[in-house]
């Protein structure tokens, strides 16, 4: 539980931020001086902010984006993945969260981004690139929409917890979307026996790939024009036995949306 029964916070506070679960110290909670999230565990008390049903405190916000306020508060550094492409969003939950020198800096990071695309989509159309153009053109007509990919995995861990994981194959990668899309993406490699004879305008979430690479999947998808815009995982953990010294068995549930 992650409140407290007294007037004073732990030192290992979990919080639920938009239903990503995270779990940092008080200390990293305020690091910043009169931000929100300082203001919220030193001016008030355990009672007194909203929490889920497990008792961890709860804040309607951008789960995904909150890594990034967490790193910045532990380090004071921005540092962001390549190709970062949610930085004025970014930039909302850092005002949100009362953070200025983030938000500053993300906005200094926006503007020479944007300078940097703009240079080179210009020099781009002067080069006048035979194989952007063709791809271009190509992909022009397709049709737009969503395919999702989900797969179930499994995998055990030793009581040895140096030893390395042992990774169970994944047994079916299934397909959900339009029958249409899916059937030009994945073509032959679709497994249409669980949903046959349904009109191409369709939706179905009972088609499965025959092969189990998730990468041979990605690549089809890359290569059709699809980018990966959300990702969602669930995991749950049991032990092989009866005996708690038995190697820990976890099995999730992973989906990725990708659009075009």
């Amino acid at each position: 539980m992650a409140q407290s029964t007294g007037q004073t916070f732990p030192d290992i506070v979990e919080l639920n931020v938009g239903g990503q679960v995270y779990v940092t110290r008080l200390e990293t909670l305020t690091a910043a001086p009169r931000s929100l999230l300082w203001a919220k565990f030193t001016q008030s008390s355990p009672q007194e902010l909203p929490t889920d049903s497990k008792g961890r405190f709860f804040f309607d916000r951008d789960g995904f984006l909150f890594r990034y306020i967490l790193d910045y508060l532990r380090d004071s550094e921005l540092s962001l993945p390549d190709f970062f492409k949610e930085r004025r969003r970014l930039q909302k939950e850092a005002d949100f969260f009362q953070l200025p020198e983030l938000s500053r800096r993300l906005a200094a990071a926006s503007k020479d981004s944007s300078s940097t695309e703009d240079s080179a989509e210009q020099e781009e159309a002067e080069l006048g690139s035979p194989v952007t153009s063709s791809s271009s053109s190509d992909r022009a007509g397709a049709a737009s929409g969503f395919i999702t990919v989900g797969y179930r995995g499994s995998y055990t861990i030793g009581r040895d917890i140096q030893a390395d994981a042992k990774f169970r194959r994944v047994a079916r990668i299934t397909v959900c979307g339009k029958i249409s899309l899916a059937k030009e993406v994945f073509g032959e490699t679709l497994n249409e026996s669980r949903d046959p004879d349904r009109p191409p305008d369709k939706y179905t979430s009972r088609y499965y790939l025959k092969y189990n690479f998730l990468e041979q999947a990605f690549d089809r998808l890359s290569e059709a024009g699809f980018h990966m815009v959300a990702c969602n995982s669930t995991g749950t953990c049991s032990y092989g036995s009866s005996d708690p010294g038995e190697d820990k068995l976890w099995t999730s549930y992973t989906e990725y949306v990708f659009c075009r």
